[in-house]
């Protein structure tokens, strides 16, 4: 008999204390902020899903190997384990550890992207498009259609439209779009899978014009169990099989340590290409430190190491999307209108058909991460017009595609109960939703303005 309760595939070893903020401390906390919810202080939170991103809990294999780590500056012998994790699922010749997915992507943007360029991506996370701007370059989305319907059904809404590729590479110039990335999972659009027939399509556009192709792979973990799951023929394949056939069918990847590596910090940039690898190992040594360590000490390398054997388990891996699913299914049938299906690593609010009493431009995805964490202590983070609204010439603000609440769901961190308390919180908000009202920004950063602008309530 297959049961239906979801547990976790661990024990707890030990446990740290959440804070109960008071509603009075939540409201000062808010207007401290400028209603930031990256402003807020870790403790003045009960339940934090801002982000996956080095928000997990490690393992205890995971601290055992931190005992061990080899400090030595060059040459250290946990960086050859962490070498040979990475080979082992990627595949690379060359890996270049950084300090985190970000990190790795600076160092490939400056040596492969120029002014004038184009990158195609399914969708750009935030980092992502913020790099590649930063070198006078487009980033260019390129996600399916569906994937921009927030409540239509399909197995891998984050697939990269293959026919939009074509055109834009003939459209621009092939001369002018120096790599194609594609995200798995699709952070942006929902946390949505990337299936391999798309992979294999995006792999013969490249061939056809002699494109390098590289993964963001934050989530490849995730994103091999969708497969496992989704797709036709590799229901018998292991998560680790499945990994290792979507990293050969790409010349390199950027990876964040922080998600599917299971660890606090660290990543990583892999490729083939050893004339690429030499410019970039150059461009490392000036910024991060000694390719040997690359930013991290000994002890980070090891648990990365670690984590990436453990995050292939398949009952890790199937809790992990079950218990997604799980504040996913609670949300949806009590009428909250969400991204579906459930992606891997958090549960997507549509804040406009929530709000949809508020304009684009009064950001009420900015609006329901407020009221959700003013209501609960539940922070989570805007992924709309706030974070990737643009401008035209000549200045006029371009609202984003869509106007999400991203609610990450730290790995191995909250039990059951904690989304239960989530589920709770938003089906209140959710009765309240009319009463809602939007925000004006008062203070931004020209780039990535999202970690700190302030913002003050509109009135009406």
């Amino acid at each position: 008999m297959e049961f239906q309760t979801i547990i976790e595939p661990f024990r707890i070893h030990a446990v740290q204390a959440i804070s109960f903020p008071t509603e009075q401390e939540r409201e000062e906390a808010l207007r401290r902020a400028g209603y930031n919810l990256f402003g807020l202080h870790g403790d003045e939170v009960t339940i934090d899903l801002l982000t996956d991103s080095g928000t997990g809990t490690m393992s205890s294999r995971q601290w055992a190997g931190m005992m061990d780590g080899d400090e030595t500056y060059a040459g250290s012998r946990s960086f050859y384990r962490f070498q040979d994790a990475v080979t082992k699922i990627t595949g690379f010749a060359e890996v270049l550890p950084t300090h985190q997915g970000r990190a790795a992507e600076r160092i490939l943007f400056s040596e492969m992207v120029n002014e004038g360029d184009v990158v195609p991506n399914n969708t750009h996370f935030d980092t992502t498009r913020a790099n590649i701007e930063y070198q006078g370059a487009e980033a260019r989305d390129l996600v399916v259609a569906v994937g921009l319907e927030p409540g239509t059904l399909d197995p891998f809404k984050g697939n990269m439209d293959v026919d939009a590729l074509e055109t834009v590479i003939n459209d621009v110039g092939v001369e002018r779009v120096p790599l194609v990335m594609v995200t798995v999972t699709n952070n942006s659009g929902g946390g949505q899978p990337v299936s391999m027939a798309n992979l294999r399509a995006v792999r013969a556009v490249c061939d056809r014009y002699d494109i390098p192709f590289f993964l963001d792979a934050c989530r490849f973990a995730e994103n091999a169990y969708f497969i496992k799951i989704r797709e036709d023929g590799y229901a018998d394949r292991t998560p680790t099989e499945i990994a290792q056939e979507m990293f050969s069918l790409v010349d390199g990847a950027t990876f964040s340590a922080k998600k599917d590596g299971l660890a606090n910090i660290g990543g990583f940039l892999a490729m083939n290409n050893a004339d690429v690898a030499l410019r970039c190992r150059n461009l490392l040594i000036l910024t991060e430190g000694f390719p040997t360590y690359g930013g991290l000490a000994g002890y980070d390398l090891e648990a990365i190491a670690t984590g990436l054997e453990e995050v292939l388990d398949e009952d890790y891996l199937r809790y992990r999307i079950r218990s997604t699913q799980y504040l996913a299914d609670k949300a949806h049938t009590a009428g909250v209108p969400i991204v579906r299906p459930a992606g891997g690593h958090a549960v997507y609010i549509d804040a406009a058909a929530m709000l949809s009493h508020i304009p684009a431009l009064q950001y009420p995805a900015q609006a329901l991460g407020v009221e959700l964490y003013r209501t609960g202590g539940v922070r989570g983070v805007e992924i709309g017009s706030v974070m990737f609204g643009s401008f035209d010439a000549d200045g006029t603000e371009i609202p984003a595609a869509m106007e999400l609440v991203r609610l990450a769901i730290p790995r191995r961190t909250y039990t059951q109960s904690h989304i239960d308390y989530v589920a709770e919180v938003i089906i209140d908000v959710a009765r309240r939703a009319e009463s809602i009202r939007g925000y004006h920004i008062v203070e931004q950063a020209p780039q990535l303005r999202h970690f700190t602008a302030r913002f003050e309530p509109l009135s009406s």
